[in-house]
């Protein structure tokens, strides 16, 4: 199925502000004017707008400069008039406490800049973890033509003849130099060797999972998740995104069309299936609401026991990288090999469903994309957990961590801040064994602030000398998607905002039943009682300002930590400007 024209040109929203042949008119095309463009550049043409999240800070993105003109000579080919319009960058390195504080800001600038300009259609250019989500959040609620330009994972690392996974090896070998097994030079040539090219993080980490789920949702060309950034292909793909929105402006192609409860399963479905990083959760609640389709914890859960797990890519699997998982087939290949779970009737903006893309996929390597009956963990990436520490649910990756903590139980060893905890683990007296529960709270989407990525607590270094490489660790914060560990993670209702979490004491015996999805604490509700009774808010961390604003209006993890007034039900959205 292809779609047809069927807009003409004084129907484009961009004639509102050229077309008019009163002083509005006149204003608007003088300024054109003013920089240099001539009638002929814009008249009668889509004008489409391109959200660059490039930075300075921004190493994820660094080739972003470029691919904006490889889309403008896209836009410009199919008889578009490309304008390039600078978004907020969000640079997981770099920007502190966490840029999970400012996606919302980056989906409030999405929106805003789409509403309040002429633009017909939209190239949103993204990869780096929070600005997959931001950008299509904001887009969605803009409701114009969209097309998703993902910044594709870097090369794979390299020391020493092994291959180095961005994130995933700096915590493992993080440890390792804590227990004093690798020298400065060998922890130098690591660091030197571990991020090669621009490009995200090139394991199945958040910035490949969103990327896969926007990919898999019918927003980008699709399979193309998958090309490397410094790659040939990436360069051709920009400009084939740019020659597409063009068309989908005169097809009025609009999200709305493609982001729908098939669309939503098909993501959560192949998010799965790739090993995900635990981040999916939160970003895909938070996408799919803004789109207007209803989607829980339970709906993923339900989809995680029967999705297994066949994308062999770290920190899932134990060798691969996204380099590998592109030679091997791609996104293409592994949707491919689960055909028979997805809607393939599902529309993509291409015009074309999503059987139809994946008519040709082939598979180069079955160990990187694993056949149904061979997968790397036989359920899907994650698990929702529920009980009296976490009645609005919790998440933990069970494929990334030690089985035998998949159940198990023991005495909580608790933190009520990141520095506390730290200096803690530091101590080789630390009085902890492996079957102790770690436990950091008020790092919540209240408490962190922003529910920063410190869920992946370090392991106590007294048991890293002893040998011990994993322990169950708890949190309400989020983890990188890098990381791996028994780590249960996003507990809901966060401690800050008096979850049970909050009650919990050191020594208090902590289960977990991972088949049955439980996490509890083994304490009678009679002291639950007194200890809530005596629990004490603690002080909000901002007094004025975005922080303000974001503590006022955020949600909690398991409804994906966006803002009520930014949500469909809310009330209506502001439609087109008034121009005068």
């Amino acid at each position: 199925m292809s779609l047809k024209a069927v807009k003409t040109p004084g129907e484009l929203r961009s004639a509102r502000w050229f077309a008019s042949e009163d002083l509005r008119g006149f204003g608007h095309r003088s300024r054109l004017m003013q920089m240099g463009y001539d009638t002929g550049d814009w008249a009668g043409k889509p004008l489409i707008g391109i959200l660059s999240t490039w930075s300075d800070l921004n190493p994820c993105h660094a080739h972003f400069k470029h691919r904006v003109e490889d889309v403008k000579r896209g836009v410009l080919q199919a008889g578009g008039f490309p304008v390039e319009m600078p978004a907020l960058a969000l640079s997981e390195n770099f920007m502190k406490p966490t840029t999970m504080l400012y996606r919302n800001l980056l989906a409030m600038e999405t929106e805003e800049q789409i509403r309040a300009h002429p633009v017909d259609g939209v190239v949103l250019m993204g990869g780096c973890d929070k600005t997959t989500p931001g950008l299509i959040m904001g887009a969605l609620s803009a409701g114009v033509p969209m097309i998703f330009l993902p910044a594709g994972p870097m090369l794979r690392g390299n020391y020493a003849g092994q291959q180095l996974g961005s994130g995933s090896d700096a915590w493992k070998y993080w440890d390792e130099r804590r227990a004093g097994t690798i020298s400065d030079k060998e922890w130098a040539g690591i660091e030197a060797g571990i991020a090669r090219s621009y490009g995200h993080c090139m394991t199945m980490g958040t910035a490949s999972t969103m990327t896969a789920i926007a990919d898999a949702m019918g927003l980008m060309l699709t399979g193309v998740s998958s090309i490397p950034a410094a790659d040939a292909n990436h360069i051709r793909m920009s400009a084939q995104t740019g020659r597409r929105i063009v068309d989908m402006v005169w097809e009025e192609l609009t999200p709305d069309r493609i982001v729908t409860p098939a669309a939503v399963r098909n993501a959560a479905t192949v998010a799965m299936a790739t090993g995900c990083s635990t981040n999916a959760v939160i970003h895909l609640l938070a996408m799919a609401r803004r789109g207007g389709v209803a989607l829980t914890l339970d709906d993923l859960d339900a989809l995680g026991r029967v999705t297994p797990v066949i994308a062999n890519v770290r920190p899932s699997g134990k060798t691969y990288l996204m380099e590998d998982f592109y030679y091997a087939g791609g996104l293409l290949a592994l949707m491919s090999q689960i055909r028979g779970r997805l809607d393939l009737s599902a529309l993509t903006v291409s015009g074309e469903t999503l059987g139809t893309a994946l008519a040709d996929a082939k598979i180069y390597n079955d160990d990187v994309i694993r056949p149904l009956s061979n997968p790397i963990y036989p359920e899907g990436s994650l698990a929702v957990l529920k009980g009296n520490l976490a009645p609005d649910g919790a998440v933990i990756k069970p494929v990334a961590c030690d089985p035998r903590f998949h159940v198990h139980q023991g005495p909580a060893l608790v933190f009520d801040s990141y520095p506390d905890m730290k200096a803690a683990v530091e101590d080789e007296t630390l009085d902890a064994t492996p079957d102790h529960v770690m436990v950091l709270r008020n790092a919540g989407p209240l408490g962190g602030p922003g529910m920063p990525e410190w869920g992946m607590l370090p392991m106590p270094k007294a048991l890293l000398k002893q040998g011990h490489r994993d322990m169950l660790r708890l949190s309400d914060a989020r983890m990188s998607g890098t990381s791996y560990g028994a780590c249960v993670l996003h507990v809901a209702p966060e401690a800050h905002a008096g979850g049970p979490l909050a009650l919990l004491r050191n020594g208090d015996i902590v289960r977990i039943d991972i088949p049955n999805r439980r996490l509890d604490m083994l304490v009678d509700e009679a002291e639950l009682i007194r200890r809530r009774t005596a629990w004490v808010k603690p002080t909000d961390r901002f007094g004025r300002g975005y922080g303000w604003m974001y503590a006022s209006h955020v949600s909690q993890a398991d409804k994906g930590c966006d803002f009520d007034y930014l949500l469909p039900e809310f009330g209506a959205a502001a439609g087109e400007p008034d121009i005068f």
